[in-house]
């Protein structure tokens, strides 16, 4: 049986020869074909619809995963986020997926040879879900061009809401914002605000944003309840959208306080359907940064 429980277990011919057969592999992988193309996900917060997205995306392009796991890693240790991702580019990987609590965190990874992709940077940019979301609304308009988004709930710490009203402008839809005012943010809502009862009645798309608990510290003081019935997409509102509106949601939903739990599945609800969009979405966009050729894909194309 062959062992390695510490260099005394080579003898001089057999050690001479592992480091030969290394130093081959640095350019070709001598009887074992193309290397795989490797991306390693980073995340620093939880997931479970954005990383499980890429994973499937990952492996419906034939690519390898490389899980990171941060509570067991050097950043533990005091590593630097960019010594942590110069290390998986010097190991091997071709691209890196990465969610952090820093806003804007890949302005320290200047230096970086490999594509990042940004799976969500704290109240700062979450550009899969962007796209994803408006993968979703264009299959039900169309075009952009004066459909009226209103993004509702808690949108100064939602990446979602800055993101997405960005773009949708761009795009030419009109969009407004409802919520608590002091969850409201100037630069985001260009004073666009306006109350849930009218946002209902004329909305084209409700794009409900989760309450993020987890970045507020001591501001909000509503219970559950209140908030719905106050800031929330009731049953009765529902009731009073237009025939054609829809609605979204990032997810996780919590129910019964941004929206109604009967209206997570409901007629209007895309909610699953943008999931399912953000498995092609980023399948997409991993074959953009790696610059992948057709005839490495093993999927069709959505656009």
């Amino acid at each position: 049986m062959r062992h390695l429980r510490t260099l005394e277990d080579l003898t001089v011919d057999q050690l001479e020869k592992l480091l030969a057969e290394a130093n081959k592999q640095k350019d070709y992988l001598t009887g074992w074909g193309k290397p795989p193309i490797t991306v390693a996900n980073l995340f620093f917060e939880p997931s479970t619809r954005t990383k499980c997205s890429f994973e499937m995306a990952q492996k419906e392009l034939g690519l390898h995963t490389l899980h990171f796991d941060v509570d067991s890693s050097s950043v533990q240790k005091g590593e630097s986020l960019y010594d942590t991702v110069k290390t998986l580019e010097a190991i091997g990987c071709k691209a890196v997926v990465i969610r952090h609590p820093e806003e804007a965190y890949y302005n320290q990874l200047e230096g970086i040879n490999i594509p990042i992709i940004n799976a969500g940077d704290g109240s700062g940019n979450h550009p899969t879900q962007s796209l994803l979301d408006l993968l979703t609304i264009q299959q039900e308009f169309l075009i952009f061009q004066g459909v009226h988004v209103v993004i509702c709930g808690d949108i100064r710490h939602s990446r979602v809401a800055r993101t997405n009203a960005n773009i949708l402008r761009k795009l030419g839809a009109k969009v407004s914002f409802s919520g608590p005012e002091e969850w409201m943010d100037d630069y985001i809502t260009q004073g666009n605000v306006i109350s849930m009862d009218e946002a209902v009645e004329t909305a084209d798309v409700m794009m409900m944003l989760r309450i993020q608990t987890e970045r507020h510290g001591t501001e909000g003081g509503w219970s559950k309840e209140d908030y719905h019935q106050e800031f929330g997409l009731t049953i009765e509102r529902e009731k009073r959208m237009k025939d054609n509106a829809i609605i979204l949601h990032p997810a996780p939903v919590n129910r019964d306080v941004e929206l109604a739990s009967e209206l997570v599945e409901c007629n209007r609800s895309r909610i699953f359907k943008q999931m399912e969009n953000g498995v092609l979405i980023r399948k997409e966009v991993l074959a953009y940064v790696l610059q992948l050729v057709e005839e490495e894909k093993v999927y069709e194309r959505i656009i």
